[in-house]
């Protein structure tokens, strides 16, 4: 049958540790197996953009899949697939246009261009590095073996600098530490200050660099063959689920709370891609606007999330240049004011059990707050799930309060009431001051100007509407619109004091948005699942979770035998038919060997057939991980992966059913 052990490896004892991290032998997996490789490789490839191969597509798909399960049908909510490109006005309406932007250095003697924090960051981290090798070589011991997966990563990027063993004074290195923990906090003119200041140079070059620029992040097109109309390529999903808020209210009977969900491309002309798909020009985010009253934020299923213990690290934290983060339960987070309501703190736990029952490891986790410059000015709140991997901490899930802002400006835009009527129980009844404009005078008047006028005249509070009445009583006032002075008079407008009963309430609601970009969560989950067998280090495992897993069950005759090819098509069929990704490997390769290139693609199970299976209808069952292998009939070991695969068991259960294979037992015909 298949190799045999009599003493069966426990999970427990299975030591994925042994060796230390290495990302170059994951890329050459990733390579090696094609999970993805750069777009265009055989024209020299570019910079940013990736194709995903059979591997890298399925376990993407299976990772979407699972996002949709978790939130789209868990939560009810109301999926879009809106269109990629974007009018030009809609992004000038919500800020796209103007403030979507990075800093951006140049190389003043080659021109090399380097996105002006990551420079910073990379210079700091190298000098800091270097340092502690000066100390642990004065101290007499050897470098860090950490260091090994950042070597790997100057020889494979020319802009990435590069650690030289310097020792740096205390005071320095508190510095660096100070200025690395709020990096995310700095603006263009606070960072040329930083590049001055520590004479930060261009690290593939030495060379100095120009002050920092801004520099737009949409790749920008023309719609239709004049090239009249001008658009972008999308840099989020968004701003297609708030131009349709009118009818998903409609679709939703007019009421909130409720949210839409989307999964789509996104595009980003980044400065200067690195990291592999952790900074891309083409990746799919996930994203969802959930639709709250501005006057309860609560959420109605918050007991669900609010004695989870989460990993935070607040604004006010890394301020004092520290981080390191605070363990608390969402409820305590939210009663403290520290995250700003329920509803986010609902996405955050949510964010939370997405991110580990994909794989991705929770003592590698973390939610950090946004500090004042990075904060969107709209936001009221807003906390990124950052994941650790050998590139540091990056940014996988970003989970904002975004208030009222892009409906408003949306509805300011277009004239629309983007906004919620609430049938309200008793009436209310106040006083305030109503203006009539008299547009058949007020246009013929001012011409060109009437609409200005009216419009300023519209969006005065009540006290400029109190003040302006007065002035109206004395015969004419004065009213600032658009930089000039307009005189109006009674005839123009008249504005009254009345006695307004209100039996429906107007709001514009908040909107509290988890946006997930899948790629980044793709690498990181690869390098945490990523290991080699303590016996072999170039045996490498992906120890993916049957969930996500892109192929769930490999099927290996004992030998090219036809009387076993049959068998292994009917076992294959009816995996397939349950929904489980099998792959029949009948090649000429030792079954070792066949084990181990599916234990690379993270192919969880495996299913042998030798010529018990014919004679007795029997198949053992391998585990990745362990290696562990149990026998049964076949229909009993298709039921257990059923189950395994669906996540409603445990190999620890799997093995309370099905016996341990030992080489020498039988299972009754």
């Amino acid at each position: 049958m298949a190799t045999t052990a009599a003493v069966q490896p426990d999970q427990n004892l299975v030591k994925k540790d042994a060796h230390p991290f290495e990302r170059a032998q994951l890329e050459g997996l990733m390579t090696k197996r094609f999970f993805y490789t750069q777009a265009f490789e055989i024209y020299g490839g570019v910079a940013g953009l990736y194709d995903y191969g059979p591997s890298g597509a399925a376990l993407q798909a299976n990772i979407i899949s699972h996002w949709r399960n978790h939130f789209i049908i868990e939560e009810d909510m109301l999926e879009l697939d809106t269109t990629i490109m974007t009018l030009s006005d809609v992004l000038k309406t919500s800020g796209h246009v103007d403030k979507f932007t990075d800093w951006m250095v140049k190389d003043t003697k080659n021109g090399d261009i380097y996105r002006a924090d990551h420079m910073v960051e990379s210079v700091l981290e190298a000098r800091l590095k270097g340092d502690e090798e000066a100390r642990q070589k004065e101290a007499g011991a050897a470098p860090a073996a950490a260091a090994g997966a950042a070597a790997a990563d100057d020889k494979k990027s020319k802009k990435k600098a590069k650690a030289v063993a310097v020792k740096l004074d205390d005071e320095v290195v508190r510095e660096y530490k100070t200025i690395l923990a709020q990096i995310d906090d700095y603006n263009g003119e606070q960072l040329a200050e930083l590049i001055k200041k520590y004479d930060i140079r261009a690290p593939a070059t030495g060379n100095e660099v120009t002050a920092p620029t801004e520099f737009n992040l949409m790749f920008e097109s023309n719609i239709g063959p004049t090239g009249q109309v001008k658009g972008y390529l999308r840099p989020e999903t968004a701003q297609g689920h708030f131009v349709n808020f009118e009818r998903l209210l409609d679709f939703n009977n007019g009421r909130v709370p409720f949210a839409s969900a989307q999964i789509g491309k996104s595009f980003r002309n980044e400065i200067s891609p690195r990291a592999g798909l952790l900074r891309v020009r083409e990746f799919t985010m996930a994203e969802i606007e959930h639709y709250v009253d501005p006057e309860n934020k609560s959420h109605e299923r918050f007991s669900d999330v609010a004695t989870l213990t989460v990993p935070f690290l607040p604004a006010k934290v890394q301020k004092s240049g520290s981080t390191e983060v605070q363990k608390l339960t969402i409820g305590e987070a939210v009663q403290s004011g520290m995250v700003d309501n329920e509803t986010l703190g609902y996405f955050i736990g949510r964010i939370y059990l997405f991110l580990e029952s994909i794989g991705i490891n929770t003592s590698r986790l973390r939610f950090r707050q946004h500090m004042d410059n990075e904060m969107a000015h709209y936001a009221s709140d807003c906390w990124d799930a950052e994941i650790h991997t050998s590139y540091g901490w990056i940014e996988c899930v970003g989970c904002a309060d975004r208030s009222a802002y892009d409906l408003t400006m949306h509805s300011q835009r277009t004239k629309r009431d983007l906004m919620v009527q609430e049938p309200l129980k008793e009436p209310k009844v106040y006083q305030k001051y109503v203006p009539t404009i008299n547009k058949k005078v007020l246009g013929p008047l001012f011409k060109k100007n009437a609409k200005l006028i009216e419009d300023t005249i519209n969006a005065m509070d009540q006290d400029q509407l109190k003040s302006m009445q007065a002035e109206l009583e004395g015969g004419k006032a004065t009213l600032k619109a658009g930089g000039e002075s307009f005189e109006v008079t009674k005839e123009h407008v008249e504005i009254e004091y009345k006695t307004i009963k209100e039996s429906v309430r107007n709001f514009v609601p908040n909107v509290i948005e988890p946006s997930f970009g899948l790629g980044r969560i793709f690498y990181a989950l690869l390098e945490h699942s990523f290991w080699a067998r303590e016996e072999d280090k170039e045996r490498g495992v992906l120890s993916l979770p049957a969930l996500v897993a892109p192929f769930k069950v490999l099927i290996v005759p004992i030998s090219s035998n036809e009387q076993l090819s049959p068998l292994a098509r009917q076992l294959s069929n009816k995996l397939r038919a349950l929904g489980i990704a099998s792959r029949i490997d009948d090649s000429s390769a030792t079954i070792g060997r066949r084990y181990a290139r599916n234990d690379e693609l993270g192919t969880p199970f495996a299913c042998t057939i030798d010529f018990a299976s014919v004679s007795k209808g029997t198949v053992t069952l391998r585990e990745r991980d362990t290696t562990t292998q149990r026998i049964g009939k076949v229909d009993e070991v298709v039921d257990v992966l059923r189950q395994l695969c669906e996540g409603r068991l445990d190999w620890k259960g799997a093995c309370q059913i099905l016996p341990a294979y030992t080489g020498t037992q039988d299972v009754d015909a």
